[in-house]
């Protein structure tokens, strides 16, 4: 879906100039939710719209043809995305990973290449799960020497935004025991995208399979894996947690309006319409609050990722002599309070807006139950969302932090435990345990 979007900013937009540039596609975006949600179309168009308006190129630096945003301005940005279309965001999160990654090496080659493609409209999917495997084990996706080039084979799961990319970022173990990230074209033979996702929520974040069968990599499209610091995990949570509150937005504003046109009510009501029932007005109110502190949180932690994002390139960058270990660990800890930032807003926005998305129906009884309104569809998807990167586990780092000053584990990969990687069945358990 690459759209030629390269841009000239000379000077930075500020929110308000962002807003005037994107709100009104937005708002046409938001026009199709319901009859999207009813026959689960993929928004593939809308994302184009938003391509047309360089929005993937959010992040990139001005001089390499981007709008050189703040990741606050950003996660504003996801925020009214989110209320909009959840999907569409969920969709290019790992697109604004990848775009990350590559701005923390803007003073390379490839660095400057990605970024600049990013500015032509490029948009980069993911392909990292696997149904099977280690948590820090070798993947099932191979990637194997094939003369000057390598072939890649596997079948990868929870492939978020692949429909909607031009490239796909392909996580992969080495014969050698290395992790990298192979970089292939969407449209590529051997390439293969399925919309087979079955979770209850985001229905069209593009969230299915992606089969790989010999598909050509060159060697300057695998990129190594570099140590993952403390706050590089931060963003992707954020975009989540941005993601949440824009749908608890979308669903205050929906259920305002289904209560401004409710005619019915009940017995034991306060007055004869429910707009003007001071239990319902007192509903709204609490969900609405919810819905702005929900962005207030979000954006806070994304100060705090700006702040750090901003150190680790600044010292990247500086002369040999001020690379000092002193420097390195200012930076460590600002990255640390990002990551513990993304940490803590996520236990907040998460058990917040499962309370507020469930809470609207008090204000309508059957009547909001209604297929057509799709209300019920906000929890799901918060719901779903919340799945990611279980809030239990943040919790606990937290408190591990706090009380013993232990720093979170950084390793973002799912799959089986070490000790059971082996196990075929019960018998082979019991046998393990009884020599």
């Amino acid at each position: 879906m690459t759209t030629s979007t390269a841009l000239h900013i000379e000077t930075a937009l500020t929110d308000a100039q962002l807003l005037e540039r994107f709100r009104s596609t937005f708002d046409r975006i938001a026009e199709g939710a319901l009859d999207r949600e009813t026959v689960r179309r993929v928004p593939i168009e809308e994302a184009r719209w938003l391509g047309e308006l360089g929005f993937g190129a959010l992040r990139v630096p001005r001089e390499l043809g981007g709008f050189g945003v703040s990741l606050r301005q950003l996660f504003g940005l996801f925020v009214e995305l989110g209320a909009a279309e959840s999907n569409l965001v969920q969709a290019l999160r790992v697109h604004f990973r990848f775009t990350e990654d590559r701005l923390r090496e803007r003073d390379t080659e490839r660095g400057q290449l990605w970024l600049q493609r990013i500015a032509e409209g490029a948009i980069v999917g993911n392909a990292s799960s696997e149904r099977e495997g280690n948590i820090r084990g070798r993947t099932n996706t191979t990637l194997r020497a094939d003369g000057d080039t390598f072939l890649l084979n596997g079948t990868k799961y929870y492939s978020t935004g692949g429909l909607y990319a031009d490239y796909v970022s392909v996580a992969v173990v080495t014969d050698e025991g290395e992790r990298v990230t192979a970089v292939v074209r969407s449209d590529a033979p051997g390439v293969q995208l399925l919309d087979d996702y079955t979770g209850f929520g985001q229905r069209t974040s593009g969230s299915g399979t992606t089969v790989l069968t010999d598909v050509v990599v060159s060697p300057e499209d695998i990129i190594r894996q570099e140590q993952v610091l403390a706050g590089q995990l931060a963003g992707l949570q954020l975009t989540h947690l941005a993601t949440i509150a824009g749908i608890v937005r979308a669903a205050v504003d929906e259920t305002a309006g289904f209560v401004r046109r409710r005619r019915r009510s009940y017995s034991q009501a306060s007055a004869d319409l429910p707009r003007e029932d001071p239990q319902v007005q007192q509903v709204i109110g609490r969900v609405d609050a919810v819905a702005h502190a929900l962005k207030q949180i979000v954006l806070g932690a994304a100060d705090e990722l700006d702040s750090a994002v901003d150190a680790r390139y600044a010292l990247r960058v500086a002369e040999p002599a001020a690379r000092t270990e002193d420097a390195e660990a200012a930076v460590r800890e600002a990255e640390l309070t990002a990551e513990l930032g993304s940490y803590r807003a996520q236990s907040s926005v998460i058990d917040l807006a499962l309370r507020a998305t469930a809470e609207i129906f008090e204000v309508g009884g059957a009547s909001a139950l209604d297929e057509s309104l799709h209300l019920d569809r906000h929890w799901r998807n918060v719901r779903t969302l919340s799945s990611h990167n279980p809030v239990i586990y943040r919790e606990r780092a937290i408190g591990d932090f706090v009380l013993n000053g232990t720093e979170p584990v950084n390793v973002p990969s799912v799959g089986e435990a070490p000790g059971l990687a082996e196990v075929s069945d019960q018998d082979a358990v019991v046998a393990a345990a009884t020599r």
